[in-house]
């Protein structure tokens, strides 16, 4: 392994959040090497784009995979958008964000002075590289069962019919039935204007709920919106 005792525990700090025992630590390190690290070290390290290639096709089958077998009556049409409902940029890298890659990525000076580290793109990326790590590291069936057990609620979201991108109003909804209101409200705002990073509070009756990150207002609601219904278990 070519990096520091203290870069080494960084990667086991991540392996334990991930709730994955890696046998090769340094492929966990390349999933979270951004090109812009690797070409300001010059030193030949490798990048995650080769691994981000791996796990997103990872992805897609498992996710396809279980579609299959869960909905047996489900069209192909239907699966797709299903597939890509789950699948997307704003899932994969708001879970990126529960598991706190960004502050564990490694990346250029500039990538990071221009909150990188909390780009969507950047961390569904980097999700995309660690699935692809987990699979050659441990096999498909982990990789498989790590997939499922990360995008859970959003399958279940699926089976009960939901437009996965309108968790807004699914809590509407659920808030309006019991005579409550509720709204969002800005929390921070940061980023260059080409990378804005939006954090929004749902609230409920005055009390603050969860909060939702994204790179758009509407994104960073929806997400809100979501941990207030997983808080609730009313998915």
């Amino acid at each position: 392994m070519n990096f520091s005792k203290e870069r080494e525990a960084e990667l086991l700090k991540l392996a334990n959040e991930l709730g994955v025992k890696f046998t090769d630590l340094g492929l966990l390190n390349t999933a979270l090497t951004h090109t812009s690290y690797a070409n300001e070290t010059r030193s030949g390290i490798k990048h995650n784009e080769r691994l981000e290639f791996l796990g997103d096709a990872v992805l897609e089958l498992a996710s396809s995979t279980y579609l299959f077998k869960r909905f047996p009556q489900m069209a192909e049409g239907e699966m797709t958008k299903a597939r890509a409902s789950v699948v997307c940029e704003a899932t994969l890298s708001n879970l990126s964000a529960q598991l706190n890659v960004g502050s564990f990525l490694l990346l250029g000076k500039g990538e990071r002075l221009t909150g990188g580290d909390k780009r969507p793109s950047i961390l569904a990326d980097a999700f995309e590289s660690i699935i692809g790590a987990i699979y050659l590291d441990q096999g498909w069936q982990i990789a498989y069962d790590y997939i499922i057990d990360k995008l859970h609620d959003d399958f279940i979201a699926v089976e009960q019919g939901y437009n996965l991108k309108d968790y807004k109003t699914i809590l509407q909804e659920v808030v309006q039935s019991k005579g409550k209101h509720i709204e969002y409200r800005l929390v921070s705002e940061d980023g260059p204007d080409h990378a804005k990073q939006f954090c929004f509070v749902a609230i409920i009756d005055g009390k603050q709920e969860e909060i939702g990150r994204g790179s758009s207002k509407k994104e960073a609601e929806q997400h809100a919106a979501l941990s207030t219904l997983k808080k609730y278990d009313l998915l």
